[in-house]
């Protein structure tokens, strides 16, 4: 018998014919209009492509290897190919009668992640077996040092100040699930603490707000460039510790477009390395799946 993993997260367009209909399951449904599309096409292709759907099944793979023989692992993408639905399906057919989802955000928010919980759900009733989601592991060991070893890393090459980001959300999410936005700036203060990173150089700040009419959480990091220039800082580090993966939000909305204002403010720019298959994050990873069924099977004994 063995236990099966399924790794979820938004996916990607599979190709630019694809796009119009990935915006489409993005945002509920809702036909996206022409500017929309074209902005994102550009933005795509100026980043070759996103590389998330290959980087998340690389991560299934390496977490397999880690967890051993009576382990099976997949990807599954809410709104691309492969589904959540196949994953689940590829891993019954492997042999898992019990499967641990993993949502691909340390943090959780049941307004923003419920619905990988509920497709989860669906989908292992439909295939037959059971299953568990993990709960919020943004202050596991394992995950905390292998964020800070990056930050360190980095680091170690040149002084620099550092930004630690997460995605922006309207107000109204804050408003709904402050406990989220708490979660997500008490990884930024741990991971400081554990990169050993004094209160004078680093900052909390926000990243790839959407652009609609409504609020959003701020400051963007972007806003801090010039305060931080005139602190006599030459260079910033960028260091997400929402995002997993290589993606849009990192390849473009930070190697591009927020590095082409540090510029401007006349700072280098630096962005630690993702996680992606670096192997101190993929034992991170096993020691969430372990202790997930661990958890589940003993409470069912």
């Amino acid at each position: 018998m063995r236990t099966g993993v399924v790794l979820m997260t938004y996916g990607a367009p599979a190709s630019d014919a694809d796009l119009p209909r990935y915006l489409g399951a993005v945002r509920g449904g809702r036909v996206p209009d022409e500017a929309l599309v074209e902005e994102m096409r550009r933005r795509y292709a100026r980043i070759g492509g996103s590389p998330l759907v290959r980087i998340t099944k690389a991560q299934a793979a390496a977490l397999e290897r880690d967890l051993g023989a009576d382990w099976a692992v997949a990807a599954g993408m809410r709104f691309s190919a492969p589904s959540i639905d196949e994953a689940v399906a590829t891993l019954a057919a492997r042999g898992a009668s019990f499967v641990v989802g993993i949502c691909m955000s340390p943090q959780w928010s049941p307004l923003l992640m419920g619905g990988y919980a509920r497709e989860l759900a669906a989908a292992t009733s439909r295939a037959g077996v059971a299953s568990v989601i993990a709960d919020a592991w943004y202050r596991a060991p394992a995950f905390l040092e292998s964020l800070a070893a990056a930050v360190r890393e980095e680091l170690a090459r040149g002084e620099a100040f550092v930004l630690l980001t997460a995605h922006s959300l309207p107000r109204r999410v804050f408003d709904a699930e402050p406990e989220y936005i708490a979660q997500l700036k008490k990884t930024g203060a741990l991971v400081a603490a554990a990169a050993g990173l004094a209160e004078d150089r680093w900052r909390w700040a926000y990243q790839s707000a959407g652009h609609t009419q409504e609020e959003w959480l701020r400051p963007d990091l972007t806003e801090l460039f010039p305060d931080i220039r005139a602190r006599g800082a030459t260079d910033v580090l960028v260091a997400p510790v929402q995002f997993l993966a290589d993606h849009l939000e990192v390849l473009y909305d930070l190697d591009v477009a927020a590095a082409e204002q540090a510029r401007a403010a006349g700072l280098r720019y630096r962005r630690i390395a993702m996680p992606n298959t670096r192997p101190a994050f993929i034992r991170a990873l096993a020691d969430v799946a372990r202790r997930t069924a661990a958890s589940a099977l003993s409470a069912v004994t």
